[in-house]
């Protein structure tokens, strides 16, 4: 079992925080600061395959496959401050997580704990993702904006499986480094397009989501929105083999002011 101290993540998040306000100029008056964005929907588990250990000590096995796509609830909150005309912050929160009643074929062998076939087994996945980041305005036009940054993701995951008196968990908590993008055009006065991506890849593993969006203004700055989303990546080392993938839908509603 591997997890990082999380108050190691918390104090570099906050030093990030501390040092871009810090550097900045003050935002015009009337210029928009803030953006919120929740988003609620369905998600589905469209690949898991997990080993731990990595090694013959471990069973590679599809917890997609024994626990089935979902549907999962899937919730997300962003909000984005403008600190000034080029430069600003966000926040994200997206937990994610389940819990099923599975049986397995084959024998499986999990951080040192044996399960036996075809008995009810209670398996559980979590992945949330806590992510704070800075973002640059690469273009801003009346109809195009374009960001770019870098965002530093908190990684809260756990596999953990129940059979009997018999449990065995892996959690890790991390801090994962990530680069970011995001592009929006106003097709009209009410109808916006969008992408964002917060990814990396290189060495054992990695890190991609990959969202899409279709909104539409109701008012002045409350819109009503349509998101897809893919959730992918993992890591191949000596103490865990997992490679996930989510893919999720669902309807949003965001502001501006």
């Amino acid at each position: 079992m591997t997890a990082q101290k999380k108050p190691t993540a918390i104090a570099a998040l906050t030093t990030l925080v501390t040092l871009l306000t810090a550097a900045s100029p003050a935002l015009a008056a009337d210029t928009p600061s803030f953006e919120l964005r929740l988003t609620g929907g369905t998600s589905y588990q469209l690949r898991n395959d997990v080993q731990i250990p990595n090694s013959d000590l471990g069973t590679r096995f599809s917890l997609a496959d024994a626990a089935g796509e979902g549907p999962i609830g899937a919730v997300r909150f962003e909000a984005k401050w403008a600190i000034n005309d080029k430069h600003g912050l966000r926040l994200m929160l997206a937990p994610l997580s389940y819990t099923e009643a599975v049986t397995f074929e084959d024998t499986v062998l999990f951080e040192g704990e044996t399960y036996q076939p075809n008995q009810t087994t209670d398996a559980s996945y979590k992945f949330n993702s806590w992510r704070i980041g800075y973002f640059y305005q690469f273009i801003d036009t009346t109809r195009t904006q374009v960001d770019v940054g870098a965002t530093l993701k908190v990684r809260d995951a756990e596999i953990r499986l129940e059979q009997g008196d018999t449990v065995a968990f892996n959690e890790d908590l991390g801090l994962v480094p990530l680069l970011y993008f995001a592009a929006n055009h106003r097709l009209s006065d009410r109808w916006r397009i969008g992408l964002d991506v917060d990814a990396l890849g290189g060495g054992p593993g990695r890190a991609i989501d990959l969202g899409l969006t279709t909104d539409y203004a109701i008012s002045d700055n409350l819109l009503l929105g349509l998101e897809a989303r893919i959730l992918d990546g993992g890591a191949d080392i000596d103490e865990l083999f997992n490679f996930a993938q989510f893919g999720s839908v669902g309807l949003s509603l965001s502001t501006e002011f």
